[in-house]
């Protein structure tokens, strides 16, 4: 086995959950989704043999080669920027977490159109306002949620964000919250919006404690990656 203390990690980070989902209040179920991105295939059929049955990919040419390799059925989430031109691989993930633009989704619609059934996505919301993450600002998404029900081919389960790296716990609040709201305004607008994907290694318990319904954890499943094989939107 290439992580022979997976299972005692996983179980670690449910319990820490558990405890969260009780502080925060929200009595939310929470969907752990091992972040596999660097690690080969191993990694993916190791989370499934240790209960984790949802995998997040950050990049799509790493993602298609683990999801034709694979032998067991997880559910794979694409965490990371899409681009437009890729709009098609959509279609081999069961959601999508980073729809942060009106051109994706006008991209991501014509696909869903065309196979006759909705593709499900988070739209990201870059709640901290930072120049260097994509998404909408919470003040661009009234708008935006009303002209996203006029689109048929996708359907969007609630909101994605990041907090900022060196956030305190203060602003990791505060972002995560903002991500709530988010979600509110989705809901008002007529989208089922149930989900709420946020928080990763560092920042999964306060996640939860204000809400998060998803947490995007590698790290402290799989080991510290090397600064060249971190990035975007990961754990």
């Amino acid at each position: 086995m290439q992580f022979p203390e997976l299972s005692e990690r996983v179980a670690e980070v449910r319990g820490r959950i558990a405890a969260a989902v009780t502080r925060g209040g929200h009595a939310q179920h929470v969907t752990l989704v091992a972040v596999t991105k660097t690690f080969g295939v191993d990694a993916v059929q190791e989370a499934w043999g240790a209960g984790v049955h949802d995998v997040g990919e950050n990049r799509v040419q790493e993602a298609l080669p683990k999801i034709a390799a694979a032998t067991v059925p997880v559910r794979w989430h694409l965490i990371g920027h899409l681009q437009r031109n890729k709009a098609k691989a959509a279609e081999s993930f069961a959601l999508v977490h980073s729809l942060d633009s009106v051109r994706l989704a006008n991209a991501i619609h014509e696909r869903g159109m065309a196979r006759g059934r909705p593709i499900d996505v988070l739209v990201q919301v870059n709640v901290a306002e930072e120049a260097v993450k994509s998404g909408w600002a919470a003040a661009e998404l009234p708008g935006e949620a009303e002209r996203l029900m006029g689109l048929g081919g996708v359907r969007v389960l609630g909101v994605m964000t990041m907090a900022p790296l060196d956030a305190d716990e203060a602003l990791l609040r505060q972002t995560f919250t903002g991500a709530r709201a988010a979600r509110d305004v989705l809901r008002t607008a007529g989208h089922l919006a149930t989900e709420l994907s946020m928080g990763m290694s560092n920042d999964y318990e306060i996640a939860v404690e204000e809400g998060a319904t998803m947490v995007r954890v590698g790290t402290r499943l799989f080991g510290v990656r090397t600064p060249a094989t971190a990035g975007y939107g990961d754990d």
